[in-house]
């Protein structure tokens, strides 16, 4: 892997965790079922995303 190339695997991973965190709280907080629901839904999207550019490492 080139330089670059892991340069922007970092770069994707940093804003992946970011997202799933942003997920979390959000879920955490909305009081709506279906919000909260749909939220859950992104943070384990967030989650695999994450998981699938860790493993490229």
């Amino acid at each position: 892997m080139t330089n670059k190339e892991l340069l922007y695997v970092e770069d994707a991973l940093g804003h992946e965790s970011i997202m799933k965190n942003c997920s979390v709280k959000a879920s955490n907080q909305i009081k709506d079922p279906t919000l909260s629901s749909y939220m859950k839904e992104l943070e384990t999207l967030h989650n695999n995303l994450f998981n699938n550019f860790l493993n490229l490492l």
